[in-house]
């Protein structure tokens, strides 16, 4: 047993991103924490599937990796490439056993079908679509998703807002995928500034969301924290867009793999930021900050963990 070797494998520190999109659809579609046992398990699937689509990924990437990341746990031999495609597959069908729990304990069939759709879309990335010019689209696609899986289990139907939030985010990691196609290499400059854009375009579509509001929303589910203080809001994700941005600036100069690597890994992380911010314009600073700490496992854990 390796356990270094299967962390590393599961890109752990990125798992408590995708608990943050989990996080961020419950407190969208949730008055309160009364269902916590449902979010802990939408947490579960999500986190499931995401360690199932890395380990996939690195399964079907190995001959890849043997020659670009030979130091790997696949290629380095500290893991079975046979034995870990067993458990992708494996963790794929948990991921989707945890969703139809959560329906079952909501009430309702749209975490099930929500978590086996995006277990279907982390396959057909991992399997027929990563060396494809829509891969960055398919990763973007799981993203939205996610978010949705979150809020499949809520008090209040899935809205056009929600929809809107949700694609943000995918539209945004749409942007890192992209930045991070050449990673290993030295990367086109063109390829990264263009990245950036679609980055930046969807922390815009997430800073745009209260617009879809509409009276359809009830009073705690309106996006009443954006709305009151809109110089405050859109300051934040000029800030936000900024941080950001200003890495990957910094990686177009300097396309190198290290610079790049640095800027993806950085733009991952940032999701927990968005997530929490898109959370604020809703229900506030308590449960934004909710979201907010799961960035503090994350950054500990990629001192000594990659993500990319």
């Amino acid at each position: 047993m390796k356990p270094k070797a299967y962390l590393q494998l599961f890109r752990l520190p990125n798992v408590f991103t995708a608990l943050a999109d989990i996080a961020l659809g419950f407190w969208l579609t949730h008055e309160d924490f009364e269902h916590w046992a449902i979010l802990a398990v939408l947490m579960c699937a999500s986190g499931v599937l995401y360690t199932a689509g890395m380990v996939l990924n690195d399964v079907f990437d190995l001959a890849d990796d043997t020659r670009l990341r030979p130091e790997r746990p696949l290629p380095s031999g500290r893991i079975d490439s046979v034995w870990a495609r067993w458990l992708g597959f494996e963790l794929l069908l948990t991921g989707i056993a945890l969703g139809c729990l959560a329906g079952y304990l909501a009430g309702t069939i749209w975490p099930a079908v929500t978590s086996a759709a995006l277990a279907v879309a982390v396959l057909l990335y991992d399997f027929v679509l990563k060396r494809t010019p829509v891969a960055p689209l398919a990763m973007g696609a799981c993203r939205t998703l996610n978010v949705l899986l979150g809020a499949s289990a809520g008090a209040i139907a899935w809205h056009s807002m929600h929809f809107v939030i949700a694609l943000g985010v995918g539209l945004y990691i749409v942007g890192v995928t992209w930045f991070a196609r050449t990673e290993a290499s030295t990367s086109n400059r063109l390829r990264l500034a263009s990245a950036t854009l679609v980055m930046v375009a969807g922390i815009a579509l997430l800073a745009f969301y209260p617009r879809w509001a509409d009276d359809a929303l009830p009073d705690w589910a309106q996006p009443l924290y954006a709305e009151g203080l809109p110089d405050r809001w859109n300051l934040l994700w000029l800030v936000l867009a900024g941080l950001i941005s200003w890495r990957c600036v910094w990686a177009i100069f300097d396309p190198r793999p290290v610079r790049v690597q640095y800027a993806v890994r950085q733009g991952i992380l940032s999701l927990v930021l968005l997530d929490a911010a898109a959370c604020l314009g809703v229900r506030g600073t308590e449960a934004s900050i909710t979201i907010l700490i799961l960035i503090l496992p994350a950054m500990f854990l990629g001192r000594w963990i990659y993500s990319t």
